[in-house]
């Protein structure tokens, strides 16, 4: 394993730069954003290896990029970020990971803790019987091929039209919740043979709903506004993906890469860094089928975030317009967009790959909601199920240097297998009602995966990227309750 402590040079108190000289072949250099601390357990795996062989993309500009919640991916680390030019770059799915569009929604409420506290047992249990979760589930919601196909192509339009979630919502969704483009004759038939049944589910893993309250705020103004009026506020967040549907997509494009990579005579030090040009036959279809994975996803946070809405009502008894259920923002965290960014003081067109990394945009930027223009973007971080979540807000900082781009989450520090040893989910489940966080779980089995012991404090994550200028802090919720599949 490689001695990081003679080849990193450390740049401030949370860049971190691995010079192109490493390896030949690089066509960068590398740079992690990380405090001294963090940098010790980051390390301990591959992950600044893959951030030196991402740096080897052709049409790669600004540098191979991690956040501080980096740790071992395919192909790319978890927490990466590369944009490559769209002239003369590639598009790589080890840059966006098997579930595409993984992403974040949350919602904000008028409700305090005192009113939801006595009734917290009784809204997870809500929640837990109305979103289908866990491996395999199935959704409430049935949709035949040609109804999927629009799901593909609208997203979370396609739900609204449905009667399912509000107009409102869609204008505090990244890209409205739709990227243009999406190409259903890109999808294989296997890929539509998962999706359908699993629209509008929660899944597995690491995947929650968790109802929040507000701990802290650090940004009134911010916080004001996207609707959080103080410490005491309930929130709800919601972290799922496009299920066995994107995890498909991304598994038929990488035969296809392979050979693409062999065609257009393409130097890499991975083979799970396969990728094509973004304007070759290769490129255009991944890009056509992500998009209509990525568009499910939104589509299925829509769906759950409606049934969120209704779960409240049931327990609260008033209607959710009335309890103030009204959602700050959805984002993707697993994607590659084109984007416009100024590259040495000229205007590009990037594929830009945040694989475990959110968009940060700052003030001003067109592609914000209008009511948020003035501050910046909201983004939206979950730390583990037992500590606390951040709601930051996108900087110009961030656009300089990242190409709008900050964390994710907590970033694991164990790996599942190793979580699972250590504790047993009767152990997990006891210690969370301990704090007062009551969790609901399709198999109490899985719990350890995701006990916090497995995950990186999402604080320490947050204070680098607050530190480094590329997001802000804005407020900090810690969970009430938890329904996981």
């Amino acid at each position: 394993m490689t001695d990081w402590s003679k080849r990193l040079k450390q740049i401030d108190d949370y860049r971190w730069l691995i010079p192109k000289s490493y390896k030949s072949g690089m066509r960068t250099d590398g740079l992690v954003y990380a405090t001294e601390r963090m940098m010790e357990a980051i390390t301990h795996d591959e992950a600044l290896e893959q951030v030196a062989n991402v740096a080897f993309l052709p049409g790669i500009q600004g540098k191979s990029m991690a956040m501080p919640d980096i740790h071992w991916g395919y192909g790319f680390p978890i927490g990466g970020v590369a944009a490559t030019s769209v002239d003369d770059g590639v598009v790589s799915p080890g840059g966006v990971g098997f579930d595409i569009n993984c992403g974040v929604r949350m919602l904000r409420t008028d409700l305090t803790i005192e009113e939801v506290q006595p009734k917290i047992r009784d809204l997870v249990d809500q929640l837990f019987r109305d979103v289908p979760a866990g491996v395999g589930s199935e959704g409430r919601i049935r949709v035949n091929e040609a109804e999927l196909a629009q799901v593909m192509k609208k997203g979370a339009r396609w739900m609204v039209e449905h009667g399912i979630g509000w107009n409102d919502d869609l204008e505090a969704t990244e890209q409205g919740g739709c990227i243009p483009g999406a190409t259903p004759e890109f999808v294989s038939n296997e890929a539509v043979k998962r999706g359908r049944p699993q629209l509008g589910t929660l899944g597995s893993g690491n995947h929650f709903l968790e109802i929040q309250v507000v701990d802290e705020i650090y940004d009134d103004a911010a916080a004001a506004t996207f609707g959080i009026f103080g410490p005491g506020q309930i929130t709800v967040m919601i972290h799922t993906g496009s299920r066995g549907f994107g995890h498909q997509v991304c598994d038929d494009s990488l035969e296809v890469m392979q050979g693409a990579v062999k065609r257009y005579n393409i130097d890499i030090p991975d083979r799970q860094l396969a990728c094509a040009p973004v304007n070759s036959r290769e490129g255009k279809e991944y890009m056509g089928a992500m998009a209509c994975a990525a568009n499910y996803a939104w589509a299925n946070r829509q769906a759950i975030a409606h049934w969120v809405r209704e779960a409240f009502e049931r327990i609260m008894g008033a209607g959710a317009h009335k309890l103030g259920l009204r959602q700050i923002y959805d984002v993707a965290h697993n994607i590659a967009k084109i984007e416009e960014h100024e590259v040495d003081g000229k205007t590009m067109s990037l594929c830009v790959h945040r694989k475990g990394a959110t968009r940060a945009f700052g003030p001003g930027n067109p592609d914000i909601p209008a009511a948020y223009r003035k501050v910046g973007q909201p983004v939206l971080v979950p730390g583990d199920m037992g500590r606390y979540s951040f709601l930051l807000v996108g900087t110009d900082q961030a656009m300089r240097q990242t190409f709008g781009s900050t964390c994710h989450g907590a970033g694991r520090l164990m790996s599942r297998h190793a979580a699972m040893k250590r504790a047993s989910g009767q152990d997990v489940q006891r210690d969370l009602e301990a704090k007062g966080i009551i969790v609901r779980a399709q198999s109490r089995g899985t719990l350890p995966e995701e006990a916090s012991y497995a995950y990186k404090d999402v604080s320490d994550v947050v204070d680098a990227v607050h530190g480094a200028g590329i997001s802000r802090k804005v407020a900090k919720m810690r969970p009430l309750g938890v329904a996981k599949g």
